[in-house]
């Protein structure tokens, strides 16, 4: 079977190598085309083009980049009409994705969304156009199946989270050899994860940066993105109790003691790793002014999300500041609080709906189109 995939982002990157595996594990003659990132390609399949060039952040940037957008629009288009494939698998990414979707499934090609849009958060019309354009959806959150069934009446398979999968499956080597590896003494560690992509890393990381200073006993690791060049964080590591590491987020999480962390996928991984952590955010003005017009979620957060109340601090926009960053850090660093934390984890773990997201996925995508 030709199968056709498209992931936009990093976190799709990395759950679309997964799907891949065990695509392949379901059918070894699959014949695999997509959109994505390295990842993806070590797992197989052939690369159009990489989500690096796909990363526009907010309104503004859509905006601003439009003419851009529409000719990887196009693009896309003319590749899936000359691989004709048996299926398209569409990973989060809704903006690019629905677009594809609409023009395809007129086409009488399949159309599956794995890791669907966060329609709960905003744009809900949006349900018309995934009950006309879709075949099937698979949801990794486990409100959103009462979300998409019992409110829309649209029936979803909920395959539990990727990310317990892509943890679980990852190489795991000592804490002794990473801090060596990586040039690190024996404090503990405040792990940095600004985002992945330019806009946002230049919004966060300096600000994350401004609290080094208050925390002497503390090391700070920046989690460099794999969609972002070394040099591009330079001007940023001017503390020598500031580090860089590139590529190795899971390895970093793995021995870091807390975090302050970008709105994103990367809460959650951060909240799977035991990390007690801050969510942070600041878009542009314009992207905000809009956002929190239309939103009407009470926290940001996947974390906070998930649980319905909240579990970890979060600081939006102009809260996002050295004075809150400070207290909500300090704070976070206390035994009372990191305790209340993980053992809010360890609950918000068995409400994702344990490992195997992918294989459930993979079997039934082939399942569907065999």
């Amino acid at each position: 079977m030709k199968y056709y995939i498209i992931a936009g982002e990093a976190s799709g990157d990395l759950h679309g190598s997964n799907l891949i595996k065990s695509i392949y594990k379901e059918d070894t003659a699959a014949n695999i085309r997509f959109w994505g990132g390295d990842l993806m390609e070590k797992a197989g399949g052939t690369l159009v083009k990489h989500y690096r060039e796909l990363a526009f952040m907010g309104f503004a940037e859509v905006i601003l980049n439009l003419k851009t957008i529409l000719g990887n629009i196009k693009k896309c288009k003319t590749d899936i009409a000359h691989f004709n494939p048996d299926v398209i698998i569409f990973i989060d990414y809704p903006g690019f994705n629905m677009r594809i979707a609409k023009w395809a499934k007129a086409r009488g090609i399949k159309t599956h969304y794995y890791i669907s849009p966060q329609i709960w958060a905003w744009k809900e019309n949006r349900i018309t156009a995934i009950k006309r354009d879709f075949d099937a959806l698979y949801i990794i959150l486990p409100f959103e199946k009462d979300f998409y069934e019992k409110k829309h009446h649209f029936p979803v398979h909920f395959v539990g989270h990727p990310l317990i999968d892509a943890i679980n499956n990852r190489k795991v080597s000592t804490e002794a050899a990473f801090r060596k590896e990586h040039n690190l003494d024996n404090k503990p560690i405040i792990a940095l994860l600004p985002g992945s992509r330019k806009q946002e890393i230049t919004k966060m990381l300096s600000v994350m940066l401004s609290v080094v200073n208050k925390f002497h006993d503390y090391q700070f690791v920046i989690a460099g993105a794999p969609s972002q060049e070394y040099s591009f964080y330079q001007k940023f590591l001017k503390n020598e109790n500031v580090h860089f590491i590139a590529n190795k987020t899971y390895d970093l999480l793995s021995v870091a003691h807390a975090a302050l962390v970008t709105s994103g996928t990367a809460t959650l991984e951060t909240a799977l790793f035991k990390v007690p952590e801050v969510v942070c955010y600041k878009g542009s003005w314009v992207s905000y002014q809009i956002a929190k017009r239309i939103i009407t979620l009470k926290y940001i957060s996947l974390v906070n999300l998930i649980m319905d109340r909240e579990v970890v601090k979060e600081l939006i926009q102009d809260e996002f500041n050295t004075k809150n960053l400070v207290v909500s850090l300090a704070n976070l660093l206390e035994p009372e609080c990191r305790n209340r934390i993980l053992e809010d984890y360890q609950e918000l773990e068995k409400q994702l709906g344990g490992a195997g997201a992918s294989d459930k996925t993979a079997k039934l995508i082939v399942g569907a189109i065999s």
